[in-house]
């Protein structure tokens, strides 16, 4: 401003050195001016455009699907997300499906038959198997009880795994078991001995020495086993059998060892003959049948059973054919004594 308080120039229009706004640059600037416009108006018309496609788009999805919450997954959720998600769902179903049909064991078999076939393929096929220490099971049954056949391959076959296995079978007391790759199997077992057999409800199996039941059913090689009767025989059978066993005369008659109310025992003998033992004292008993058979050959008399249960007094019961004659001859004697 001057000192009289008006503008020295104006504000409007740009101040050249000889005072005046020249016309061509005046248009250089108006054209300028104007293409500025111009892009100003085509940047505003294409935001326009956006926003109305935007729009557009929300609209359709609204109009497609009314949930404003599953519009927005549509709109912002990776496209591959849903086919991911449906095989996980499918998958899960089928996992499912699985635990609820009882079906593990089968899904489980069929991933081990997988791995070993692919295994198998590559060298490690189970091509040599050794089976040392065996007399009362085959070959074949000693694999099955390790859970081995012939789709096993070595590489996954679980040594650990295949020895309990082995030992659970009743026959296998103790098992060893030897991966020699690429494809040899080594098995080496300890069997139980078959010891007697044991009859309880009607039922006969053959056990071992410790009471565990070999086999659920008697074969001809085992009929020559001593016969053990009652419940709790079978683990009390080892010391009582040889306790019998120091009395030969007596163990060379029985025919079966009883046990009665898992207290005591009883003899039967072959000729049928039954003798009751007393709870305690067992060898005592024994030795006393063995003295009285020794001294009136009382195991062949026409008894039926001799009770050792009391300590101070044998009793035995007569066949009834040797009761009959007994009867008769005491008659015989009273008249005879009658008479006289």
């Amino acid at each position: 401003m001057n000192g009289g308080g008006h503008l020295d120039r104006s504000l409007r229009l740009p101040r050249f050195k000889s005072g005046l706004l020249k016309a061509s640059d005046l248009l250089k600037e108006v054209d300028l001016l104007r293409l500025a416009a111009s892009g100003a108006a085509i940047l505003l018309r294409e935001r326009i455009d956006k926003l109305k496609r935007a729009r557009a788009e929300r609209l359709d999805a609204r109009a497609r699907n009314p949930n404003r919450a599953i519009a927005f997954i549509e709109r912002h959720v990776p496209r591959r997300l849903g086919a991911v998600m449906t095989i996980v769902v499918v998958g899960g179903s089928a996992a499912l499906g699985v635990v609820a049909g009882g079906h593990i064991d089968e899904a489980i078999a069929a991933l081990d038959d997988t791995r070993n076939a692919l295994a198998n393929t590559v060298g490690f096929r189970i091509t040599s198997v050794t089976v040392n220490g065996r007399t009362q099971l085959t070959q074949d049954e000693v694999l099955a009880a390790g859970g081995v056949n012939g789709r096993s391959s070595l590489l996954f076959l679980d040594a650990a795994s295949m020895r309990d296995s082995l030992k659970a079978n009743p026959w296998i007391a103790d098992a060893t078991v030897l991966k020699l790759y690429p494809g040899a199997l080594q098995i080496d077992i300890t069997e139980r001995l078959p010891f007697a057999l044991w009859q309880e409800n009607g039922k006969l199996a053959v056990i071992a020495a410790d009471g565990i039941v070999l086999a659920p059913y008697v074969a001809q090689r085992f009929a020559s086993l001593p016969l053990v009767v009652g419940k709790g025989a079978e683990t009390r059978a080892k010391d009582f059998l040889a306790l019998v066993a120091n009395y030969p005369v007596v163990k060379s008659k029985l025919k079966a060892a009883i046990f009665v109310g898992e207290r005591r025992w009883n003899l039967r003998l072959k000729d049928g003959l039954d003798i009751r033992l007393p709870e305690n004292d067992v060898g005592l008993a024994l030795a006393a049948l063995v003295k009285y058979d020794r001294e009136n050959k009382l195991l062949s008399r026409d008894i039926t059973a001799i009770d050792l249960r009391l300590p101070d007094r044998l009793t035995v019961r007569l066949s009834e054919e040797a009761a009959k004659a007994r009867e008769e001859q005491f008659k015989k004697s009273s008249k005879k004594a009658g008479s006289a």
